[in-house]
């Protein structure tokens, strides 16, 4: 990141990582501990490599990304990461209308899975289809690939349908308190806004989804399934650029799985403030693969989302 990034970032955190010297022994400076947590995050290393290079003990470089991550949480990722407001959602409708021609569409979700050592307690749950150990990270993004819902923590074993349903995003977008509905009428039926995901979350009102491929699917939903797919790589793209930024999230982490729940929300609250500050990215970042494709699974369950999707298939088609 920038010089003036880095500067905001260890203004924002200043009141929770601020240390002041004592008589015995003079603290480790805020940017140098900022820089640490940083270098940690972004490389994946160990804690004796980032001591070495910093000039700290393996207990400082431990004590400093604790600390970051508990501040991050606490100041930074309120700031970056918000569930939108009524005005937020129409510009972010607006916008992917006009990229993707998607009326009423205010994001995408996927999951993302973040590799752990095995913990001690039920590590079989969190052994994944991949073969390996690992947390789940749900992430909701708006057009730009910048999350604003994300839940994470919960074990690799698990399939992203039931993921969604742990979230509290499912428990407010199904009781209608924050996503609002029936706000245009599109090919005869009352549209609310609505994200887009993959053929293994559940069809809903505000969660649209392809139909799934048997091989009797007609041009429209063809069509349909087509413009869903190049809408939705937003967020394939968001978690690429989150993993090539910050690639502790693609390393298998050390840590308590506490501790790198910890990490996984406040990259992401990272990740929004490079993006929003229009930091560089650099290519040679990408992961070996274009995008991480998540449980390719079919899902049969279905909600009331079936009107909402055909209506959105003749509209898109006519």
């Amino acid at each position: 990141m920038s010089e003036e990034t880095f500067i905001y970032l260890c203004d924002k955190l200043r009141p929770a990582m601020e240390r002041r010297d004592t008589n015995f022994r003079v603290c480790v400076p805020l940017k140098k501990r900022v820089a640490i947590a940083l270098w940690k995050l972004a490389t994946g290393s160990e804690y004796r490599s980032v001591g070495h290079l910093f000039g700290a003990s393996i207990s400082t470089v431990c004590r400093c990304v604790q600390e970051f991550c508990a501040a991050a949480e606490t100041l930074l990722i309120p700031e970056q990461i918000r569930f939108p407001d009524q005005e937020r959602f129409k510009e972010m409708a607006a916008y992917i209308e006009n990229r993707w021609g998607l009326p009423q569409c205010i994001g995408a979700i996927d999951g993302s899975h973040i590799p752990i050592i095995a913990p001690q307690d039920y590590h079989c749950d969190y052994f994944n289809r991949k073969g390996w150990h690992s947390i789940i990270l749900q992430g909701v993004v708006d057009g730009k690939g910048l999350f604003w819902n994300v839940f994470t923590g919960l074990p690799g074993s698990l399939h992203d349908a039931r993921v969604l349903r742990l979230s509290t995003l499912w428990e407010v977008a199904s009781r209608g308190n924050h996503i609002p509905a029936s706000t245009k009428n599109i090919a005869g039926v009352n549209f609310g806004y609505y994200i887009l995901g993959d053929s293994a979350y559940p069809l809903q009102n505000w969660l649209l989804k392809p139909f799934i491929d048997t091989g009797r699917l007609t041009a429209e939903q063809r069509f349909y399934n087509m413009k869903i797919s190049r809408a939705r790589v937003v967020v394939e793209n968001a978690f690429g650029r989150l993993k090539g930024r910050w690639r502790c999230l693609m390393k298998r982490n050390e840590c308590a799985v506490d501790l790198v729940k910890s990490m996984v929300l406040t990259c992401c609250a990272l990740h929004n403030l490079c993006e929003s500050h229009g930091e560089a990215y650099e290519s040679a970042w990408d992961l070996p693969s274009a995008a991480e494709l998540v449980l390719g699974l079919a899902c049969d369950v279905y909600g009331d989302g079936r009107d909402v999707r055909e209506a959105l298939m003749r509209y898109l088609n006519s």
